[in-house]
């Protein structure tokens, strides 16, 4: 006999569909991901509580680095969705049925893979510190600090992402429908999930490990949320919320994080009183997703993918043709290497090897990478059919004609932070949060509340430390570009250019029917999702 189809099997049956197709379609982390709307045994049996709450979170702060390790769903989001990345198609290659295109474009249709696959990984972060945190799991108040902080970063990157939050009770049926909050509703319960995470999290300053937040993380998280509730909000930035941004950024601060000179040793494995928390995970996609296939690094070429526009990297002091040594750049801009170290060398200890301020020991440079690249011995690189290896400002077709597709190898400026001498590039050290961010984010809460004189001081703190000249007195403007030179390729782009009003803003290569589109802001709710939990709705727009 057929068994009718009622709508609670189907919701079971789709929610582990969605599960089956995330594990499908994850292309650099094994681990299990889970959506808002599962998390089932394999006997549907009831919540009990998590039996070993330690192993579990151990667990949550593992998948963590997938998700931001990745050159995919968030940083591809974050990044690729507005001026500082795009990845054209070179032949054959990086076409991947236009996704690449379709976020610099901002034309993503509302099935579109990074999308969902940031919606399942986040989302099942704060369901998982849930279970953590339920009465029915018994756990140190420390471990409870720890799921609260993941709650709240799970929270917080949905509602920045998409605008509304699916919260479901763990110890409810799979086939009821998760609550979902919005604006305030979510800000507020990520707040305070933030401030018991600073109660209970152990007070560790810098060089402690910091791979794991701590009280400066929670502070760092906090802040980052404070400065952007007007958005979520829809209203005007609330000076309370600003002069409690400044008061967390002062006592990250106290706890000895502070600004360091030497702009890509903050980059190497070691720690320093910059890093608040940095992932243990490798970072070679920071590194190889830009690089050509004939680069001399120490394990191999590129992937010869990611690019940036030229008008990001004249964001930069310096010449705008080419940035070797020598050409008036920022040290943030970074610097490509005319001769790199003999073959068999080993970087140096201190990061600088010969003497350049920018390099390790590799010929491929740091920053941003234009003009002809050369070998360690000096040589001037080809590309794989002998064209000179360089990378230029504009993207072409074979016609001429500014382009997303018809890319020859050589097309766009590449950039790169981190370096391939460590462990062939990758060490398992990505930064995520690190000191300069808070120190910026304390300068635009002032800015905010009126106070020039100090923003501009702060500002100049850091041009001055980084090579560049200070400003006069800083404008909003200053502070968003500040932003772009400081954090470039960090995962914070997308969410800067929106507090800032500049989301919408044309772009080279961004599609004119995106330019003004406010409703771009937020990314669709994807459909599957839509069909599992009737309490979403989807965003304007799509």
């Amino acid at each position: 006999m057929k068994q009718k189809m009622t709508v609670n099997n189907f919701k079971r049956l789709l929610a582990l569909g969605v599960l089956s197709g995330v594990l499908l379609t994850s292309c650099t982390d094994l681990e299990i991901e889970a959506t808002d709307s599962i998390f089932l045994d394999a006997n549907d049996s009831t919540f009990q509580g998590i039996q070993d709450p330690s192993s579990f979170l151990d667990g949550v702060y593992n998948s963590i680095n997938g998700f931001i390790g990745d050159q995919t769903n968030l940083f591809a989001l974050s990044e690729v969705t507005t001026d500082a990345a795009l990845i054209p198609t070179r032949g054959a290659d990086w076409g991947d049925n236009g996704q690449w295109r379709q976020l610099h474009e901002q034309t993503w249709p509302t099935d579109h893979n990074f999308i969902l696959g940031t919606w399942n990984q986040w989302n099942g972060l704060q369901f998982q510190a849930s279970q953590v945190l339920s009465d029915l799991t018994e756990a140190s108040p420390e471990l409870k600090a720890n799921a609260s902080f993941l709650r709240a970063l799970g929270t917080w990157v949905i509602l920045d992402n998409y605008g509304q939050v699916p919260i479901r009770d763990v110890t409810g049926s799979p086939i009821d429908d998760p609550i979902v909050l919005r604006g305030a509703e979510a800000v507020d319960l990520i707040v305070a999930d933030l401030t018991n995470a600073i109660n209970g999290l152990p007070l560790a300053g810098p060089g402690s490990g910091n791979t794991r937040p701590e009280k400066a993380g929670a502070r760092y998280l906090l802040a980052k949320v404070l400065l952007n509730k007007h958005v979520y909000l829809g209203t005007q930035p609330d000076p309370a919320d600003m002069a409690q941004v400044v008061t967390l950024v002062d006592a990250i601060n106290a706890e000895g994080y502070d600004l360091v000179g030497g702009y890509f040793d903050i980059f190497r494995p070691e720690l320093d009183n910059e890093t608040i928390w940095f992932l243990q995970t490798g970072v070679g996609n920071r590194i190889y997703n830009g690089l050509h296939y004939n680069s001399t690094i120490t394990s191999g070429g590129g992937w010869n993918g990611f690019s940036t526009l030229a008008e990001y990297y004249d964001l930069f002091e310096g010449d705008p043709n080419i940035n070797i040594a020598g050409s008036g750049q920022e040290e943030r801009r970074g610097m490509v290497p005319l001769q790199g170290l003999p073959v068999g060398s080993v970087a140096g200890a201190n990061g600088d090897d010969n003497g350049d301020g920018f390099i390790d020991g590799s010929s491929v440079g740091r920053g941003f990478l234009i003009g002809q690249q050369y070998a360690d011995d000096g040589t001037a690189l080809s590309d794989r059919v002998g064209n000179p290896l360089t990378f230029k400002r504009e993207f072409q077709d074979a016609q001429g004609n500014t382009s997303l597709i018809g890319n020859d190898e050589t097309t766009g400026i590449r950039v790169t932070k981190y370096s391939p001498m460590f462990d062939g590039g990758f060490t398992n050290h990505e930064i995520y949060f690190r000191y300069s961010d808070a120190h910026l984010m304390k300068a635009e809460a002032l800015f905010r509340a009126g106070d020039t004189g100090s923003a501009t001081a702060l500002v100049n703190e850091l041009r001055v430390l980084r090579e560049a000249t200070p400003i006069g007195s800083v404008t909003a403007q200053d502070i968003i570009d500040e932003r772009g030179r400081e954090l470039y390729a960090e995962l914070w782009r997308r969410n800067d250019l929106i507090r800032f009003g500049q989301y919408t803003n044309d772009w080279t290569l961004k599609s004119p029917s995106a330019v003004g589109d406010t409703s771009r802001n937020l990314f669709p709710i994807p459909a599957s999702q839509l069909l599992l939990n009737p309490n979403l709705t989807q965003n304007p727009g799509y």
